[in-house]
């Protein structure tokens, strides 16, 4: 498989914002093993969101590219000495293939050299059992922090209720 990984440019937040959403939401989403469909009605996220997030000095998105189309996308933001991952979406057509896999090394990879951090974290629902296991085979960790699932939001809703937001994390200097 040819892949290409890199930063984003401004120009590309139509593109991402679209990626996100259909890795996530809508029937789509549902081809792919990623989705959020049954949880949360709405939109992932939109293009001004991208936008402020590529404007940001503490943000990066990187894309995966193949055979000249975006299959894969994901948000780095810097928090002192860690990185926070984010969005991390790979087209529903394109999951199963081992692009989350390059792409996630990539961002551990620009994470560290990029700003020097010594970890990485994310926010999980716990109710996605099949994505935490992705990310625990790949050396995340439990880290026992557990948050509520964010209320309030002008693109989406819950479906069900309860929902919860599990931390887990990533030692990137290896030790």
């Amino acid at each position: 498989m040819n892949l290409l990984l890199r930063k984003a440019d401004s120009a590309e937040a139509p593109s991402i914002a679209t990626l996100v959403n259909k890795a996530y939401r809508g029937e789509i989403s549902r081809k792919g093993w990623t989705t959020e469909a049954d949880l949360l009605a709405g939109l992932r996220t939109d293009t001004k969101e991208i936008e402020h997030l590529l404007s940001s000095g503490n943000s990066l998105l990187l894309l995966c590219i193949l055979d000249h189309n975006l299959v894969g996308s994901v948000c780095l933001e810097k928090q002192g000495n860690i990185a926070h991952l984010g969005m991390f979406a790979v087209d529903p057509l394109h999951q199963g293939q081992g692009i989350g896999k390059h792409l996630l090394a990539f961002a551990e990879t620009t994470a560290l050299e990029t700003w020097g951090v010594g970890r990485m974290v994310m926010s999980v629902i716990t109710l996605r059992e099949e994505l935490r296991a992705f990310y625990l085979r790949r050396g995340y960790r439990c880290s026992g922090e557990l948050k509520p699932f964010p209320t309030e939001s002008k693109l989406w809703h819950p479906l069900v209720s309860g929902l919860q937001l599990e931390v887990l994390e990533k030692n990137l200097c290896g030790a």
